[in-house]
Protein backbone atom coordinates (compact mmCIF):
# COMPACT_ATOMS: atom_id res chain seq x y z
CA UNK A 1 0.00 0.00 0.00
CA UNK A 2 2.77 2.57 0.82
CA UNK A 3 4.65 1.56 -2.29
CA UNK A 4 1.26 2.60 -4.25
CA UNK A 5 0.71 5.64 -2.14
CA UNK A 6 4.01 6.52 -3.36
CA UNK A 7 3.88 6.10 -7.00
CA UNK A 8 -0.04 7.82 -6.89
CA UNK A 9 2.09 10.67 -4.90
CA UNK A 10 4.76 10.58 -7.99
CA UNK A 11 1.78 11.29 -10.56
CA UNK A 12 -0.23 13.69 -8.30
CA UNK A 13 2.94 15.86 -7.88
CA UNK A 14 3.96 15.77 -11.30
CA UNK A 15 1.20 17.39 -12.60
CA UNK A 16 0.97 19.33 -9.55
CA UNK A 17 -2.63 18.41 -8.36
CA UNK A 18 -1.69 19.30 -5.72
CA UNK A 19 -1.51 23.10 -5.97
CA UNK A 20 -5.12 22.34 -6.54
CA UNK A 21 -5.81 20.09 -3.17
CA UNK A 22 -3.39 22.28 -1.20
CA UNK A 23 -3.62 25.81 -2.63
CA UNK A 24 -5.31 27.14 0.71
CA UNK A 25 -3.59 24.72 3.12
CA UNK A 26 -0.42 24.44 4.68
CA UNK A 27 1.61 21.47 6.39
CA UNK A 28 3.92 20.95 9.95
CA UNK A 29 5.77 18.02 10.06
CA UNK A 30 7.40 16.74 12.85
CA UNK A 31 10.62 14.53 13.35
CA UNK A 32 12.50 13.26 16.25
CA UNK A 33 15.53 11.50 15.33
CA UNK A 34 17.84 11.81 12.64
CA UNK A 35 20.32 8.80 12.76
CA UNK A 36 21.78 6.36 10.58
CA UNK A 37 22.97 3.71 13.26
CA UNK A 38 19.90 2.98 14.83
CA UNK A 39 16.82 0.22 14.76
CA UNK A 40 14.82 1.66 12.03
CA UNK A 41 11.80 -0.22 13.11
CA UNK A 42 11.45 2.34 15.77
CA UNK A 43 9.03 4.73 14.17
CA UNK A 44 11.19 7.93 16.00
CA UNK A 45 14.30 7.44 13.67
CA UNK A 46 14.64 8.24 10.21
CA UNK A 47 18.42 7.93 8.49
CA UNK A 48 20.03 10.77 7.18
CA UNK A 49 19.80 10.21 3.74
CA UNK A 50 15.72 9.56 3.89
CA UNK A 51 15.65 13.32 6.13
CA UNK A 52 17.47 15.02 3.23
CA UNK A 53 14.97 13.33 0.70
CA UNK A 54 12.53 14.77 2.43
CA UNK A 55 14.12 18.27 3.07
CA UNK A 56 14.52 18.46 -0.84
CA UNK A 57 11.05 17.68 -1.43
CA UNK A 58 9.44 20.44 0.78
CA UNK A 59 11.77 22.67 -0.75
CA UNK A 60 10.54 21.67 -4.24
CA UNK A 61 6.55 21.88 -3.57
CA UNK A 62 6.03 24.09 -0.80
CA UNK A 63 6.52 27.57 0.54
CA UNK A 64 8.86 26.22 3.78
CA UNK A 65 8.52 29.12 6.18
CA UNK A 66 9.35 29.23 9.96
CA UNK A 67 6.86 28.33 12.17
CA UNK A 68 6.77 31.98 13.43
CA UNK A 69 5.93 32.76 10.22
CA UNK A 70 2.96 30.37 9.72
CA UNK A 71 1.63 30.94 13.19
CA UNK A 72 1.53 35.01 12.22
CA UNK A 73 -0.26 33.90 9.31
CA UNK A 74 -2.72 31.96 11.18
CA UNK A 75 -3.17 34.86 13.79
CA UNK A 76 -4.12 37.32 11.45
CA UNK A 77 -6.83 35.49 9.63
CA UNK A 78 -4.72 34.79 6.67
CA UNK A 79 -4.60 32.19 4.06
CA UNK A 80 -1.58 30.17 4.43
CA UNK A 81 -1.14 29.12 0.93
CA UNK A 82 0.95 25.86 1.03
CA UNK A 83 3.41 26.85 3.96
CA UNK A 84 5.15 23.85 5.50
CA UNK A 85 7.20 24.43 8.72
CA UNK A 86 9.58 21.53 9.89
CA UNK A 87 9.83 20.91 13.53
CA UNK A 88 11.40 18.45 15.64
CA UNK A 89 10.80 17.09 19.41
CA UNK A 90 12.44 16.38 22.15
CA UNK A 91 15.86 17.23 21.47
CA UNK A 92 18.18 14.32 20.36
CA UNK A 93 22.05 15.30 20.16
CA UNK A 94 21.52 14.09 16.37
CA UNK A 95 19.28 16.76 15.19
CA UNK A 96 22.47 19.13 16.04
CA UNK A 97 24.61 16.57 14.43
CA UNK A 98 22.75 15.41 11.27
CA UNK A 99 19.36 17.32 10.75
CA UNK A 100 20.73 20.34 10.98
CA UNK A 101 23.55 20.37 8.35
CA UNK A 102 21.31 19.51 6.08
CA UNK A 103 18.69 22.41 6.81
CA UNK A 104 21.71 24.79 6.45
CA UNK A 105 22.67 23.10 3.22
CA UNK A 106 19.25 23.44 1.89
CA UNK A 107 18.60 27.31 3.54
CA UNK A 108 15.43 25.36 5.46
CA UNK A 109 14.21 26.82 8.54
CA UNK A 110 13.06 24.73 11.43
CA UNK A 111 11.93 25.14 15.15
CA UNK A 112 13.46 22.31 17.64
CA UNK A 113 10.83 21.77 20.46
CA UNK A 114 13.31 20.22 23.62
CA UNK A 115 12.29 18.96 27.39
CA UNK A 116 14.26 21.32 29.11
CA UNK A 117 15.41 19.70 32.06
CA UNK A 118 16.73 16.68 29.50
CA UNK A 119 19.19 18.98 28.04
CA UNK A 120 22.36 17.92 29.19
CA UNK A 121 21.43 15.10 30.88
CA UNK A 122 21.68 11.46 30.75
CA UNK A 123 17.73 10.75 31.26
CA UNK A 124 16.75 7.91 28.84
CA UNK A 125 13.34 8.36 28.44
CA UNK A 126 10.77 4.92 28.77
CA UNK A 127 10.24 4.70 25.25
CA UNK A 128 14.15 4.58 24.39
CA UNK A 129 14.89 2.31 28.02
CA UNK A 130 11.86 -0.04 26.96
CA UNK A 131 13.60 -1.08 23.88
CA UNK A 132 17.04 -1.24 25.38
CA UNK A 133 18.73 1.75 23.69
CA UNK A 134 20.72 5.68 24.99
CA UNK A 135 20.35 8.30 22.58
CA UNK A 136 22.48 11.70 23.73
CA UNK A 137 20.37 14.55 24.16
CA UNK A 138 21.93 18.33 22.68
CA UNK A 139 23.90 20.57 25.20
CA UNK A 140 22.71 24.34 26.00
CA UNK A 141 26.06 25.32 23.74
CA UNK A 142 24.71 22.89 20.84
CA UNK A 143 20.95 24.62 21.00
CA UNK A 144 22.22 28.35 22.04
CA UNK A 145 24.63 27.21 18.55
CA UNK A 146 21.76 26.44 16.86
CA UNK A 147 19.75 29.62 17.61
CA UNK A 148 22.78 31.85 16.07
CA UNK A 149 22.22 29.90 12.67
CA UNK A 150 19.21 31.31 12.46
CA UNK A 151 17.31 28.00 13.95
CA UNK A 152 14.42 28.61 16.28
CA UNK A 153 14.05 26.80 19.86
CA UNK A 154 10.74 25.61 21.43
CA UNK A 155 9.51 24.66 24.64
CA UNK A 156 8.06 20.74 25.05
CA UNK A 157 7.61 20.85 28.91
CA UNK A 158 10.12 20.65 30.99
CA UNK A 159 10.29 16.30 31.72
CA UNK A 160 8.04 15.24 29.02
CA UNK A 161 5.02 14.90 31.04
CA UNK A 162 1.60 13.50 29.92
CA UNK A 163 -0.79 16.97 30.03
CA UNK A 164 -3.84 14.90 29.39
CA UNK A 165 -2.93 13.82 33.18
CA UNK A 166 -1.51 16.51 34.99
CA UNK A 167 -3.44 19.35 36.12
CA UNK A 168 -2.60 22.72 38.93
CA UNK A 169 0.78 23.66 39.63
CA UNK A 170 2.71 20.69 38.49
CA UNK A 171 1.22 21.82 34.69
CA UNK A 172 2.23 24.89 35.05
CA UNK A 173 5.58 24.43 36.30
CA UNK A 174 6.31 22.17 33.24
CA UNK A 175 4.73 24.73 30.76
CA UNK A 176 5.50 27.85 32.02
CA UNK A 177 8.58 26.73 33.58
CA UNK A 178 10.13 24.57 30.51
CA UNK A 179 9.37 28.92 28.83
CA UNK A 180 11.57 29.81 32.16
CA UNK A 181 14.38 27.34 31.41
CA UNK A 182 14.86 28.09 28.04
CA UNK A 183 14.74 31.79 28.28
CA UNK A 184 17.11 32.12 30.98
CA UNK A 185 19.13 29.51 29.76
CA UNK A 186 19.44 30.82 25.51
CA UNK A 187 18.72 34.65 26.44
CA UNK A 188 16.15 35.43 24.13
CA UNK A 189 12.27 34.71 23.65
CA UNK A 190 10.86 31.56 23.64
CA UNK A 191 7.38 31.68 22.09
CA UNK A 192 6.31 28.09 20.40
CA UNK A 193 4.79 25.12 22.49
CA UNK A 194 4.18 21.83 21.71
CA UNK A 195 3.13 19.20 24.04
CA UNK A 196 4.82 15.54 24.57
CA UNK A 197 2.81 12.83 23.31
CA UNK A 198 1.34 14.65 20.61
CA UNK A 199 -2.48 12.75 20.68
CA UNK A 200 -5.75 14.78 21.05
CA UNK A 201 -6.36 13.26 24.56
CA UNK A 202 -2.21 13.97 25.61
CA UNK A 203 -3.34 17.94 26.42
CA UNK A 204 -6.83 18.86 28.60
CA UNK A 205 -8.68 21.71 27.88
CA UNK A 206 -7.29 23.42 31.06
CA UNK A 207 -4.00 23.08 30.32
CA UNK A 208 -4.21 24.72 26.80
CA UNK A 209 -5.50 27.78 27.91
CA UNK A 210 -2.15 27.23 30.57
CA UNK A 211 -0.48 27.40 27.14
CA UNK A 212 -2.02 30.44 25.92
CA UNK A 213 -1.53 32.08 29.45
CA UNK A 214 1.94 31.19 29.97
CA UNK A 215 2.68 33.66 27.11
CA UNK A 216 3.34 31.37 23.99
CA UNK A 217 1.95 32.37 20.49
CA UNK A 218 1.03 28.16 19.55
CA UNK A 219 0.47 24.79 20.77
CA UNK A 220 1.44 21.89 18.51
CA UNK A 221 -0.42 18.35 18.24
CA UNK A 222 0.96 15.06 16.86
CA UNK A 223 -1.72 13.20 15.48
CA UNK A 224 -1.70 15.12 11.43
CA UNK A 225 -4.08 17.25 9.43
CA UNK A 226 -3.32 20.12 7.95
CA UNK A 227 -3.58 23.88 8.87
CA UNK A 228 -5.53 26.08 6.91
CA UNK A 229 -7.00 29.68 7.26
CA UNK A 230 -8.83 30.16 10.91
CA UNK A 231 -7.08 27.73 12.65
CA UNK A 232 -6.43 27.93 16.02
CA UNK A 233 -2.51 28.21 16.51
CA UNK A 234 -3.42 26.97 20.14
CA UNK A 235 -4.82 23.46 18.04
CA UNK A 236 -2.04 23.24 15.63
CA UNK A 237 -2.36 20.12 13.60
CA UNK A 238 1.15 18.21 12.53
CA UNK A 239 2.03 15.41 10.81
CA UNK A 240 4.33 13.38 12.82
CA UNK A 241 7.00 11.86 9.84
CA UNK A 242 7.92 8.20 10.98
CA UNK A 243 8.72 4.63 9.60
CA UNK A 244 5.01 5.23 8.10
CA UNK A 245 5.76 7.31 5.87
CA UNK A 246 9.24 5.89 4.32
CA UNK A 247 8.57 7.29 1.15
CA UNK A 248 8.17 11.84 0.73
CA UNK A 249 5.68 11.05 -1.90
CA UNK A 250 3.47 9.01 0.15
CA UNK A 251 3.44 11.55 2.81
CA UNK A 252 2.16 13.80 -0.14
CA UNK A 253 -0.56 12.08 -1.10
CA UNK A 254 -2.07 11.13 2.71
CA UNK A 255 -1.95 15.64 2.93
CA UNK A 256 -2.97 16.28 -0.03
CA UNK A 257 -6.16 14.36 0.32
CA UNK A 258 -6.55 14.37 3.88
CA UNK A 259 -5.48 11.17 4.56
CA UNK A 260 -2.54 12.14 7.28
CA UNK A 261 -4.34 11.96 10.94
CA UNK A 262 -3.12 9.58 12.79
CA UNK A 263 -4.64 7.45 15.08
CA UNK A 264 -2.88 6.79 18.72
CA UNK A 265 -3.06 3.71 21.58
CA UNK A 266 -1.76 4.10 25.16
CA UNK A 267 1.59 1.98 24.86
CA UNK A 268 2.52 4.30 21.62
CA UNK A 269 5.25 6.43 22.69
CA UNK A 270 5.33 10.13 21.80
CA UNK A 271 4.61 10.43 18.12
CA UNK A 272 4.37 7.02 17.38
CA UNK A 273 1.80 6.49 14.78
CA UNK A 274 -0.74 3.38 14.27
CA UNK A 275 -1.31 2.61 10.44
CA UNK A 276 -4.79 4.46 10.82
CA UNK A 277 -3.79 6.41 7.16
CA UNK A 278 -3.17 3.18 5.50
Amino acid sequence: MRTLKHLLGRSLFAVRLDTILMRREAVVVAFHRVRDDADLSDSLTIDSRTFESYCEFFKRFFNVVPLATLVETLHAGRAPKRALAITFDDGYLDNFMRAAPILDRLQLPATFFVVSRWIGTSIVPFWDRNRGVEYPWMTWDHLRDLRRRGFDIGAHTRTHVDLGTVSGNLAEQEIAGAREDLEQALSAPVRAFAYPFGGREHLSDENRALVKASGFDCCCSGFGGTVTRGCDPFQLPRVPISTWHPYPYQFGFDVALGRSVTRYSDDQPCCETSEATG
